[in-house]
């Protein structure tokens, strides 16, 4: 299951997020979103784990909780929506 973890800190590494969900379950993959000019955070980042009822489990411990100072936004991530090709006309 693909996690969303919204409000990060600028500071929060990908090994922060990591020890952050570990304690619930095995974490197959993290990605902490960062500018591509600057290379700081955006502030949100996306947790994958392969069990299902473990993740559930992380998003509702995790939702609302502070850390760092910020209080984290934990849902279930929604698929990518496709984007819009930039050779079509807008109208």
């Amino acid at each position: 299951m693909n996690i969303y973890v919204g409000n990060l800190a600028f500071s929060t590494t990908n090994h922060d997020l990591r020890q952050l969900f570990e304690p619930y379950g095995v974490v197959d993959e993290i990605r902490v979103i960062t500018d591509r000019d600057t290379g700081r955070s955006k502030g949100f980042g996306f947790v994958e784990m392969h069990d299902g009822t473990a993740a559930i489990t992380a998003i509702a411990k995790l939702h609302g909780q502070e850390v760092e100072g910020r209080t984290l936004t934990v849902s279930e991530a929604r698929p990518r929506e496709p984007r819009r090709q930039p050779c079509q006309a807008r109208w």
